[in-house]
């Protein structure tokens, strides 16, 4: 293995969050958010926002999940093409 293939190595893994990591939070996030018993109807509201934010970040979440997938597909081909 060269220096170029590591150097390629560690930038594709760069910045990279197991998955499950990410969707665990957002999952216990999510279960800490329902056992919540609010007070006041102000603490019911902020509760319900943050459940919404919540949804939008998994949202996000898979919309960049199917991104870096296509990008990988990309660089792969490449890859291919170069050599």
């Amino acid at each position: 293995m060269n220096i170029d293939d590591l150097t390629r190595k560690f930038i594709k893994n760069e910045g990279k969050v197991p998955q499950k990591d990410i969707t665990a939070y957002i999952q216990a996030l999510k279960e800490t958010l329902t056992a919540l018993s609010p007070k006041t109807q102000s603490d019911h509201k902020r509760i319900e926002i943050a459940k919404e934010h919540l949804r939008e970040v998994r949202r996000g979440i898979r919309r960049m999940q199917q991104r870096m997938q296509v990008l990988e597909e990309q660089v792969k081909v490449l890859e291919e093409e170069k050599k």
